[in-house]
């Protein structure tokens, strides 16, 4: 009787205990080539050096996989499917992946960056107001990202018909590199996008920024629930890393410019050049603290283009790892 007691016991204390690091551990991070993921192309760049930011604060034992992805719904997935761990992303994605769920999948963990987003026109194309868009042809990254529901948003509040699949204007889901070939040649009437590829559409193909995002959360730092659940204080170690890179980077800004401008380069073989990140880096602003209040903005904006029925319960959306 006193054996059986002290094994339910046992198997209670193990239960609520928390998670610790074992020899080996590895952490799966994601993100994208944008400059709106600045926190993961620095910290990329440093683990690609030799020079890792994460490792060092988190020990010699604990090794980082960086995964990087074109949009947000491809590193949803990638969270959903246990492919990674944790993963910089958009809002919108986040908050996609969350309803799907049921809220219990995913977890927003801290706040990146704001800023850093904007819709692109042709110089020439007179194009002002969302009426101005019947029949028009803009692109987005990927369905359902961040940028694809803004645009989505912005043209129904302005009084247009728009669906998933067409309607009074048309959103074409463009990778960032064939944007700004097919904006060049006049194939697209304008571009919903991120930095650094809005400042390229300006530099390189003469486009003008109609409309700018330039409070809205572009960045936020989301975890696996699961990830939380068994490797709690790893999580909690690394999230507080994020903080004082974030930090780091806001005291160190040209050194950081480099070290983004350098991982760019490595990540999509083409060269940046200075001017590109000093422009793009103008239009964000990083943070660390998410605001659940912030999130009634992007639900209804998801809502109205379709991509969630009903208004979800957010009280778990957020998480505070200590």
């Amino acid at each position: 009787m006193h054996m059986m007691m002290w094994i339910v016991l046992l198997g209670a204390f193990m239960a609520t205990a928390p998670s610790v690091v074992s020899a080996g551990d590895t952490i799966r991070v994601g993100h994208f080539p944008n400059v709106t993921h600045v926190q993961g192309l620095v910290a990329h760049h440093l683990s690609r050096t030799g020079r890792g930011w994460f490792e060092q604060r988190l020990g010699p034992d604990v090794k980082i996989e960086w995964y990087i992805y074109n949009a947000g719904p491809s590193a949803m997935e990638a969270i959903l499917a246990d492919s990674i761990d944790l993963t910089y992303v958009g809002p919108s994605p986040a908050l996609n992946a969350y309803t799907k769920s049921n809220g219990e999948e995913i977890r927003i963990v801290a706040a990146a960056a704001a800023g850093g987003a904007a819709l692109v026109v042709q110089a020439d194309s007179g194009l002002k107001q969302p009426s101005d868009f019947r029949g028009k042809t803009i692109a987005t990254p990927q369905l359902g990202n961040t940028q694809d529901i803004a645009a989505r948003a912005w043209l129904g509040n302005g009084g247009l018909k728009i669906t998933q699949t067409g309607g009074d204007a048309f959103i074409i889901p463009t990778p960032n590199p064939d944007q700004l070939a097919l904006f060049k040649n006049k194939k697209l009437d304008a571009v919903w996008t991120v930095e650094p590829w809005v400042s390229r559409l300006e530099r390189d193909a003469g486009g003008k920024v109609l409309v700018e995002q330039s409070n809205e959360s572009i960045t936020v730092l989301v975890s696996s629930v699961k990830f939380l659940k068994t490797k709690r204080d790893l999580a909690a170690r690394f999230i507080r890393a994020h903080r004082e890179l974030t930090d780091w980077i806001v005291s160190h800004p040209e050194e950081a410019k480099q070290m983004v401008r350098q991982e760019l380069a490595a990540e999509t073989k083409a060269d940046v050049s200075p001017e590109l990140i000093a422009q793009s880096w103008k239009r964000i602003v990083l943070k660390n603290d998410a605001s659940l209040d912030e999130y009634q903005h992007f639900v209804a904006n998801a809502q109205r283009a379709g991509f969630i029925r009903s208004i979800p319960d957010l009280s778990r959306l957020i998480e505070r790892v200590n």
